[in-house]
């Protein structure tokens, strides 16, 4: 007896159906969204809300199926819980909100300090109303916290398709954090293994982006425009193989 039948994808590629096949899809889709709403919430200031929510997160992890996301979610949890709240607060501020080059804001990657970004976020924040989901007034669209949030809780698909529109960001990212030694590094290697595999145009992208840096424009200051060095971004492992 057939449990499944067999389909044939957009592409012209095969795929199973039936109840196993929407069995493994739909505990894959719940596997992907507890990860993105757990890095959501282990990305953000830790602050007693964060402490509270803490232990919830690592017991949901704890529930997914073996694997990279599973183990450095985790570990991240691990570190968390035994490093004293000062210490964490105090790291995650070096970290994220002094360096540029680690930014938790994803277009600042691909537009930099330019009118661009606008146009950028604009374009988030319709994604988002589209769909009914509202961002807090202080919240920048573009927060990869807030990103991943809606990822898990609003459109799984629209969320998806905006994580792998800043893969360029996510993979940069995740090379700095590594080159800087801290735990959050796990966290982004994480999100990035729920991610498809990247395709040549991506990893050509990721490439430009490290070698030149975000781009930059002072608004206003035609008259007196200096050219400014960019600070280059660091190099991921697909940007090295393509250098």
């Amino acid at each position: 007896m057939r449990t499944t039948t067999d389909g044939t994808n957009d592409d012209g590629t095969r795929t199973g159906s039936g109840w196993l096949g929407a069995a493994r899809a739909e505990r894959r889709a719940h596997a992907r969204a507890v990860t993105h709403q757990a890095a959501s919430v282990l990305l953000g200031y830790p602050d007693q809300t964060f402490f509270e929510q803490l232990p919830l997160v690592a017991r949901a992890v704890a529930e997914l199926p073996r694997g990279s996301a599973r183990s450095e979610l985790l570990g991240f949890c691990e570190h968390a819980s035994t490093t004293p709240e000062l210490e964490l607060s105090a790291h995650y501020v070096d970290v994220f909100d002094l360096r540029r080059r680690r930014a938790l804001h994803m277009t600042y990657y691909t537009d930099g300090d330019t009118r661009r970004r606008g146009h950028a976020l604009a374009e988030i924040k319709r994604v988002y109303s589209e769909t009914g989901w509202r961002v807090h007034a202080r919240e920048l669209p573009d927060h990869l916290a807030v990103m991943l949030e809606f990822a898990a809780r609003g459109d799984a698909d629209a969320g998806q398709e905006l994580l792998v529109l800043h893969r360029a960001g996510l993979d940069l990212l995740s090379e700095a954090l590594r080159e800087h030694g801290t735990p959050y590094a796990g966290v982004i290697e994480a999100v990035r293994s729920t991610l498809p595999s990247p395709r040549p145009a991506d990893e050509e992208r990721a490439r430009r982006l490290a070698s030149e840096g975000p781009p930059a424009e002072d608004v206003g200051m035609e008259p007196y425009r200096v050219v400014r060095p960019r600070e280059p971004l660091p190099l991921t492992d697909v940007t090295r193989r393509n250098v």
